[in-house]
């Protein structure tokens, strides 16, 4: 359990000491409730392209706070991390081009080196890094590490493109008892050890399902699920999972958040007490959702 002071230095410097010390008030029954727990926090290149008024740096830096605030008051986080608009940008600087078919990047080897580049020596370095400044213990891996993550093609189509089958979760387990954050990159092999490029929601799923975690988070760059994606005010707070399998087949879920709301119901099967969608571009988004009484995005329930 962390000290005080640790928890404090977390929250941001503009604070009163008055106010910090109500927040901490405030979250502590919760931390109470969560510590010992295994919260699985998907990343997504979105929310890491862009920030809340800040750079880039700014906006990695707020969420590396929250998972090493998460980490030192009891609870076991991990990160799954995906980066679609960093492969975009290096594949556009290559001159490839990038095909999507139903919502899934078409993956050739050529285009496969690129998201290995960028997942394995841009995004996932750069995460643990932060972790690591802040005196925590992230540590790097891939879904093809260990045989972490097993998957199989999702189609001829779509290329080197996987769905997982498998996740070893004793690689997981063993790292988080160890006093370490895993930071896991969301590439995978079949049984003949061919690398994968795997959907990070997807991978983020099977891994909370595999841990039996007690929440799945997802942060982007929108601030929950819309009944209406262009109403702000159609913002949804909190759904049950039923009435989100309503949603889906009613057709009012639509576009990028299709895939997203079906690994978030694939890990309430799985077994996982909580999925949140957030803004990750927002300050210290985990902790007000997590640790405040209003939190601040959308919550799916069993």
């Amino acid at each position: 359990m962390a000290s005080l002071r640790e928890a404090v230095s977390v929250i941001d410097e503009k604070l009163s000491l008055a106010d910090k010390a109500a927040i901490l008030v405030e979250a502590l029954p919760y931390i109470r409730r969560f510590s010992g727990t295994t919260v699985v926090v998907k990343y997504g290149g979105n929310a890491i392209a862009e920030g809340d008024g800040g750079s880039r740096d700014e906006t990695l830096e707020s969420f590396a706070q929250d998972i090493v605030l998460l980490h030192s008051v009891g609870l076991r986080p991990v990160v799954v991390h995906g980066g679609g608009p960093q492969i975009d940008s290096l594949l556009t600087r290559l001159g490839i081009a990038s095909e999507f078919h139903e919502g899934l990047r078409v993956t050739t080897a050529e285009t496969l080196e690129v998201v290995k580049m960028v997942l394995l020596g841009q995004v996932n370095p750069s995460i643990v890094a932060q972790l690591n400044r802040l005196g925590s213990r992230g540590i790097g891996i891939s879904g093809a590490d260990a045989q972490l993550v097993r998957c199989t093609p999702v189609s001829d189509h779509h290329g080197l493109v996987g769905a997982v089958s498998q996740v070893n979760a004793e690689v997981l387990h063993r790292l988080l008892d160890d006093g370490f954050i895993p930071v896991v990159a969301s590439i995978a092999t079949d049984e003949s050890g061919q690398v994968y490029n795997v959907n990070a929601d997807h991978v983020a799923s099977a891994v909370a399902s595999a841990l039996h975690a007690e929440k799945l988070v997802y942060l982007t760059n929108i601030e929950g699920l819309r009944l209406n994606v262009d109403d702000p005010t159609s913002l949804v707070r909190s759904i049950g999972a039923e009435e989100l399998r309503d949603l889906l087949r009613q057709g009012t879920i639509v576009g990028g958040m299709i895939p997203k709301i079906r690994s978030a119901l694939e890990a309430v099967d799985g077994g996982v007490r909580a999925i949140h969608l957030l803004d990750g571009r927002a300050t210290h988004a985990l902790l007000v959702e997590i640790f405040t009484d209003i939190g601040i995005g959308t919550m799916i329930h069993a």
